[in-house]
């Protein structure tokens, strides 16, 4: 297949297009950054840039996982993000309808499900942790998450209008940088990372082995949005005590982890205070990460 591949300059780029070059795939990378894995530079909001690119490649696939991130709040301005993910996402999509793209795949984020009202909650002490699935009415609380969902509505318009398969896919945290959680503050970042995995990071191999899931599976799905994080142990019930006592929920379901975080010098964060449930992509999309919490313990323990 010809697949566009937006953002093939960044993070997650550099995981994907390699695993899509190995399937036999013929990728175009477009990004604004020059890297050895784009052929195209330029931004995804330069639309006869996009509509030229999708048109003389004769894409047959469009994976759109360039964006103005969270971090870049602080150094864009508002236009920009819509300019770049919504703006630019919508370039795609008419791309692929006037052009014959016969599959979408939208990289999204879990970071516009928590809305100023979940967050006031986090803050001011909530009675339990907030499970998050997809079936929840997002209400973003940052420029970022806004112009994500809106480019999200605009993947399902398309798939309604013009039958164009989308699968979205909102990944909770596999970024390198160090987390932005009050509670890094006192913890390293590596264990800071292994705590997420808990509840709401994978990895970035994870993330571009659901990107193929996607791409695979858009023709049967039509469209639908899958929360992509490592499988979470917990179940609805804890959620009242995982917000109270973390540490005595993980260590029901892992007897060993205080063992073999006391060796290694770190904490459990002593509240969690939301939980991704990712069961719909095993369900829908057959799609688990293959790095859990399960496996940070097992690396802890071959250290020994």
């Amino acid at each position: 297949m010809r697949i566009l591949l937006t953002g093939s300059s960044g993070w997650l780029g550099s995981a994907l297009l390699p695993r899509l070059e190995a399937l036999g795939h013929d990728v175009i990378g477009l990004d604004p950054i020059a890297s050895a894995r784009t052929q195209v530079v330029g931004s995804v909001a330069d639309r006869d840039l996009v509509l030229s690119t999708v048109r003389d490649n004769r894409i047959e696939a469009i994976i759109h996982s360039g964006a103005l991130h969270k971090p870049n709040i602080e150094h864009f301005e508002n236009t920009d993000f819509v300019s770049t993910n919504v703006q630019g996402t919508l370039n795609l999509l008419d791309a692929a309808v006037a052009f014959g793209a016969e599959r979408f795949v939208f990289t999204s984020t879990t970071s516009l499900m928590i809305s100023q009202a979940i967050r006031a909650g986090f803050q001011g002490g909530a009675r339990k942790a907030a499970w998050l699935t997809e079936e929840m009415s997002p209400e973003p609380r940052n420029i970022y998450g806004v112009t994500k969902l809106s480019a999200e509505h605009l993947c399902r318009l398309y798939n309604l209008q013009h039958g164009l398969p989308v699968v979205v896919l909102r990944t909770a945290r596999f970024f390198p940088e160090a987390d932005d959680m009050a509670h890094a503050i006192e913890q390293s970042d590596a264990n800071t990372k292994a705590n997420e995995f808990l509840f709401r990071r994978l990895t970035v191999e994870d993330a571009a082995k659901a990107h193929v899931a996607a791409l695979e599976k858009a023709p049967l799905l039509g469209f639908d949005t899958f929360i992509i994080s490592a499988p979470t142990p917990f179940r609805p019930l804890d959620c009242a005590e995982l917000i109270a006592d973390a540490p005595s929920v993980v260590a029901r379901y892992f007897p060993d982890y205080p063992g073999l975080y006391t060796r290694k010098g770190w904490t459990m964060f002593s509240s969690i205070d939301r939980v991704y449930d990712p069961s719909r992509a095993k369900e829908r999309l057959g799609f688990v990460c293959k790095t859990s919490f399960a496996d940070v313990l097992a690396a802890l323990e071959a250290e020994a």
